[in-house]
């Protein structure tokens, strides 16, 4: 059983809304470094909006997120050690595989942990370094999404959906990538439909239909 580590992450008692809808409320979990926690729900229970307030691209209507016991808001700490990856994976279409992972490490401004050979070798994609990113499959596309998450150094994964158009070994690969990145007490957060094959020692589960986290 992976041992526990102090609180990192502190969500307490967050609402959103939108529009005038309320998508949820009352909602609060904590998550130690070395954890991958799961948020299982279905469509419109709120997995794509609680991962935006995490990221900070969105704010809650109630309630506070905090980093290390300080609200994420005035944390420039916690922003330094965050990738968020969205369902659209954020990469551009006019340009080539390389060009995109070159262009995310310029624009994250911190110094990369891999080649981005090495990335895409990792990844599967060796021989489409020079493809435009427009061009890849569905799942290419997420493949190099990863890629991204090796290259780019961050202890705060935050991921929606990141199993979508990946095939078997895909799904492995990002489960034996989660692994390593939380045995290296990385904290990642990922929205899913599909159960992650995570040991349980590292793993929570964060069920958005019924609110509750285990």
């Amino acid at each position: 059983m992976h041992a526990a580590n102090p609180i990192a992450l502190d969500v307490v008692d967050i609402e959103c809304l939108r529009g005038d809808a309320l998508i949820f409320e009352h909602l609060s979990f904590s998550v130690s470094a070395g954890r991958v926690v799961q948020i299982l729900g279905a469509n419109g229970s709120g997995k794509t909006s609680l991962l935006r307030m995490l990221s900070g691209l969105a704010t809650p209507t109630a309630g506070d997120i905090l980093w290390h016991g300080e609200p994420i808001r005035e944390s420039a700490r916690f922003h330094e050690q965050l990738i968020y990856q969205g369902i659209s994976v954020g990469f551009s279409v006019s340009l080539t595989v390389r060009e995109n992972l070159e262009y995310a490490l310029a624009i994250a401004a911190r110094g990369a942990q891999a080649s981005t050979a090495r990335a895409l070798a990792r990844v599967g994609l060796t021989r489409y370094h020079g493809t435009l990113f427009g061009r890849l499959s569905s799942g290419q596309r997420q493949r190099v999404a990863l890629a991204r998450l090796l290259l780019v150094p961050a202890q705060i994964w935050l991921l929606d959906e990141p199993l979508t158009a990946l095939d078997r070994a895909g799904k492995e690969l990002l489960e034996e990538m989660l692994l390593g990145h939380v045995e290296s007490s990385g904290i990642a957060l990922v929205a899913t439909h599909q159960p992650l094959g995570i040991p349980p020692g590292y793993l929570q589960t964060l069920d958005m239909d019924r609110r509750t986290a285990c």
